[in-house]
């Protein structure tokens, strides 16, 4: 099972770095939310032990944070 956990999270965390390669026309303020978001993920996953509601709910927590830092 941990072998499968730490899979899932560095699949995420590479699909992360590929798809932020697209942020280059995007204003510093959505780079910063996209980034937010991924970090934010990324961390979820990995405190709640992987579950889909950590993911999400860092995703979101790190979105608004890396929007907000901005502004």
């Amino acid at each position: 099972m941990k072998t499968m956990q730490r899979f899932a999270i560095s699949a995420v965390a590479i699909a992360m770095l590929i798809s932020l390669g697209g942020c280059a026309g995007m204003s510093r303020q959505g780079q910063n939310t996209a980034i937010g978001a991924g970090v934010g993920a990324v961390g979820g996953a990995v405190l709640t032990g992987g579950s889909t509601g950590g993911t999400i709910g860092g995703a979101a927590v790190g979105g608004i944070i890396g929007h907000e830092i901005t502004q």
